[in-house]
């Protein structure tokens, strides 16, 4: 069984589906600490053919907060301009006027960002379920907070991957291939795969040079149903041997 783990980030870009895709179960490692100027609450959005961050405020109240208990910073009065999910909506309905499928998912986008969140964990897993259910990817999801695992880095995923029941790690893109101990996965008889993904080019709204590393939400808002398929044909995995 093949386990990828990552943050639960807030409507996070292809290559994070693409992972979810190519796994047997998805671990959300939602008890590390929260990082700030990540993803875990912004994603970057196209508006007027250059990138934008959508920010979701958080309270800040120590450098060492963990994901899981970490506040979003929300208005004493939710019908004042300062409330950011509503601002959120309309900066996205604006940036994606001309995208041919924004009508079609902004029900529930506008239902998502008008409601009150006050984890961002719970409001990042709510967006996940979005682009889930829009990309048609029925991987199971786990939680670390649930698993008990411990350990930092390198021993922190293998330890997941242990308590999920995996027989191998799907690693993706970052920092993972660079700290991965191997002679641990080996001896473990852990197996290790790599993400090999390649983003995907598609017609974006507005013209310019196509710009990678957005959210799903522009290829969902540009490509509308079509977009599970786009993903699907954009990557691969490639197994790495390890000697125990």
């Amino acid at each position: 069984m093949l386990a990828a783990i990552h943050q639960p980030n807030f409507f996070p870009w292809l290559g994070y589906f693409d992972r979810m895709i190519r796994a047997d179960v998805f671990v959300l490692l939602d008890h590390v600490q929260f990082e700030r100027r990540n993803y875990q609450n912004r994603c970057l959005i196209r508006l007027e053919d250059a990138t934008k961050w959508l920010t979701v405020p958080v309270v800040q109240l120590s450098q060492k907060e963990r994901l899981i208990d970490k506040q979003v910073d929300n208005p004493g009065d939710l019908s004042g301009s300062r409330w950011w999910g509503p601002v959120h909506f309309q900066t996205l309905r604006y940036a994606y006027r001309k995208a041919p499928f924004f009508n079609h998912y902004a029900p529930r986008l506008r239902e998502l960002l008008h409601a009150r969140w006050d984890r961002v964990v719970d409001l990042n897993i709510a967006t996940l379920e979005f682009a889930r259910e829009a990309l048609a990817i029925d991987t199971p999801l786990a939680r670390s907070s649930a698993m008990g695992a411990q350990g930092q880095k390198s021993a922190l995923l293998l330890d997941v991957c242990r308590r999920a029941g995996a027989t191998a790690f799907l690693g993706g893109m970052g920092g993972s291939r660079e700290y991965l101990d191997r002679e641990a996965f080996a001896a473990a008889n852990m197996g290790v795969v790599w993400q090999q993904f390649v983003h995907p080019e598609y017609v974006q709204a507005g013209g310019g040079d196509f710009i990678k590393g957005l959210s799903v939400l522009d290829l969902l808002f540009n490509c509308g149903p079509r977009g599970a398929e786009i993903v699907r044909g954009a990557g691969a995995i490639e197994h790495e041997l390890l000697a125990a």
